[in-house]
């Protein structure tokens, strides 16, 4: 094992050189001479070394020093240890960096690291698809170059970043930035995509706004007839008329507040457990007579039913479902039309369909019709006491299902919905009559 060079290794060296000659000139009587030969000797013995070493340090190739003897060898096998752990330590530092970009790519939000000048110097890939980063070619440009933005220009600038900054990009995406100090001139920038959020704080404003203006209208013809009826003047006919229209806006609140609670329990459903057997050709039967006795005989309802075709999923969910459809096909054809419902075995799975030969939806329409509140004709749809929600609880109870719903129309030629349960939600009824038996 070599240890580090002392002042003794130096000494007994230096008496290696000496002695010799200091014993040779004695005998010949030319000591000084002797002495000044040896010290020349010992200077060529480290030049020579000298040499050596600065061949391997900038000329020679391989790892290994090369080998020295005396003093020179414990600084040969020093300056092989110190390599050694210079290795070892870029190595850790290597690993360090590649499980923080492992690390950082596997985060949900994008990660841009930089300068505090703003020059960048590493971002994730999920930076790259939300700010159009290309990587490496943007390597060591500044920021403010590929974000284009005032505002986040000012951000930057500012220093202040203590609240995050949220800006509506070129892409149409929302996106929130947060800047704050990684190390000694550097920044950690964190980018998030906040489109869904912004999407539905707007869907639940327009909710609010679409239940205050759903409810005012019926409460404002209750008020009415309630402050008539506090004064006395409504008698007769007129008192009759006005308990009737309150009976009937009452109504309306209340199948009003009964979708929307319908429509809040499906959506806030967690994932189903689709084992439930649900016999959809009974659950038909019944709608059928419901059906005909809501048209009171005023269109030609055709129903044809799979009568072995039966599904598993949830019970609730799909009788909102396909009685949804079948109503809204009621309540919106005129007087005379056709209705076929149709549940039957096709390649793709169990397919239900409601069609009609009504006056048709325009194509316009047809995008919108199962957002909550939407209506076709705002006017019909208040005097058949539509409230805009039925296929909007249609589409997410067929969600919880695997399904969705298909709306083929054309004007004068009428119109068809379709969904389609898939095949692996089909009850095998061999196996559920006959049941394998240990």
């Amino acid at each position: 094992m070599l240890e580090r060079l002392s002042w003794k290794k130096l000494a007994v060296e230096l008496l290696f050189f000496c002695v010799p000659a200091l014993l040779l000139g004695l005998l010949i009587d030319h000591v000084l001479l002797l002495l000044l030969l040896s010290t020349f000797a010992a200077l060529g013995w480290h030049f020579y070394n000298l040499l050596k070493l600065s061949k391997w340090l900038w000329l020679d190739r391989s790892i290994t020093p090369p080998p020295g003897n005396g003093t020179w060898e414990p600084l040969f096998y020093g300056l092989y240890q110190m390599q050694q752990r210079n290795r070892r330590r870029r190595r850790e530092l290597t690993l360090l960096i590649k499980r923080f970009r492992s690390g950082a790519e596997s985060l949900p939000d994008g990660v841009v690291l930089m300068t505090d000048e703003g020059q960048l110097f590493w971002c994730n890939r999920l930076a790259q698809h939300l700010l159009s980063f290309r990587w490496p070619e943007d390597n060591g440009q500044h920021i403010l170059n590929l974000l284009r933005y005032p505002e986040f220009s000012h951000y930057l600038k500012s220093q202040n970043f203590e609240r995050p900054l949220t800006l509506q990009l070129n892409s149409d995406r929302y996106i929130e930035f947060r800047i704050m100090p990684y190390s000694i001139g550097q920044l950690l920038m964190v980018v998030r995509d906040v489109t869904v959020m912004r999407q539905m704080d707007g869907s639940r404003s327009n909710f609010f706004a679409n239940v205050s203006h759903e409810l005012r209208t019926p409460l404002t013809v209750l008020q009415g007839y309630l402050e008539m009826l506090n004064d006395d003047t409504l008698v007769g006919p007129m008192r009759t008329k006005a308990l009737s229209t309150m009976q009937e806006q009452s109504r309306r609140m209340e199948s009003l507040v009964q979708q929307l609670l319908t429509l809040s329990r499906i959506e806030a459903a967690p994932t189903l457990d689709l084992t439930e057997q649900v016999d959809i050709p009974a659950m038909l039967r019944m709608l059928q007579q419901e059906a005909i006795t809501l048209s009171g005989g005023c269109h030609r309802i055709v129903f044809r039913i799979n009568e072995s075709l039966k599904v598993y999923g949830n019970e609730e969910q799909l009788r909102s479902a396909v009685s949804n459809l079948v109503y809204n096909s009621v309540k919106h054809t005129p007087e005379g039309t056709t209705i076929e419902v149709c549940w039957q075995r096709t390649a793709g799975g169990a397919q239900f369909q409601v069609s009609d030969n009504g006056p048709g939806i325009s194509s316009e329409h047809l995008i919108h019709l199962t957002e909550r509140f939407y209506r076709v004709d705002k006017a019909r749809s208040r005097n058949t006491g539509g409230s805009g929600l039925g296929l909007a609880i249609v589409k997410h109870a067929l969600s919880h299902h695997d399904a969705r719903l298909d709306i083929f129309s054309d004007i004068g030629l009428g119109s068809r919905f379709v969904f389609t349960i898939p095949n692996r939600l089909i009850v095998d009824m061999k196996l559920t009559e006959n049941p394998i038996t240990d």
